[in-house]
């Protein structure tokens, strides 16, 4: 019987192949998770509001469509950045509630909207969610109405991705990184490490599911 590794290797399964990659919010608490899970392996593509290798504000749809005619073709996009209004529902205005669809879904939406022309055949797209629609604290129905729009944007998008390109979203529980900062916010929830969170972006970026949410918990 031949090794389990040469098997796979004749079944067309090596993923050796070097991936050219976007990493939108690179620098960020999560974003920086799927850079230390694939850099070693892959083309790193750093994309930060003002830092890394391309700088691109990513609630301006320009500025997304010259982020990718800089960068060119990729054979993936990750995204991993997003801001939501905290606060109690009854003292939320409509416009406080929109922050969450405006800075945080509809621009990594759009970041997949504008990317068809620039991802390879078979490539992928790698949005971030979060915990706070499946298990919310107070205060936190911006940021679960977000949430929840972005997953429930993968799970119907797969269906209708053009050239085998995949999508999916990582959703992370609170990094054991970010206790300090969030300390008392988020009682009774575990923290993850930043490790579990780069294998979810590595299982989207180098694996074959699509429509799928990666929760790390």
């Amino acid at each position: 019987m031949l090794p389990i590794f040469v098997e796979l290797k004749n079944a067309g399964l090596n993923k050796d192949l070097e991936m050219k990659v976007i990493i939108v919010g690179a620098t960020g608490a999560v974003g920086s998770t799927a850079v230390d899970a694939l850099s070693s392996r892959h083309e790193i593509i750093r994309v930060g509001r003002t830092s890394g290798d391309v700088q691109m504000d990513i609630e301006d749809v320009e500025s997304i469509r010259a982020m990718y005619q800089q960068v060119g073709k990729v054979d993936a996009v990750v995204s991993a950045v997003g801001h939501v209004h905290f606060g109690p529902v009854h003292e939320m205005s409509g416009e406080q509630l929109m922050i969450g669809i405006y800075q945080k879904a509809l621009p990594q939406i759009n970041l997949v909207l504008e990317g068809f022309d620039y991802v390879n055949d078979g490539g992928s797209f790698t949005v971030t969610s979060g915990v706070l629609n499946r298990d919310p604290i107070p205060g936190a129905s911006c940021a679960a109405a977000a949430n929840g729009a972005l997953d429930g944007f993968v799970r119907a998008a797969a269906i209708d991705m053009p050239r085998g390109i995949r999508i999916n979203s990582v959703s992370p529980e609170i990094l054991e990184s970010c206790r300090e900062k969030y300390d008392g916010f988020f009682p009774g929830h575990v923290h993850v490490s930043d490790e579990a969170v780069g294998l979810a972006f590595s299982k989207s970026v180098e694996g074959c599911l699509s429509g799928q949410t990666f929760i790390v918990e």
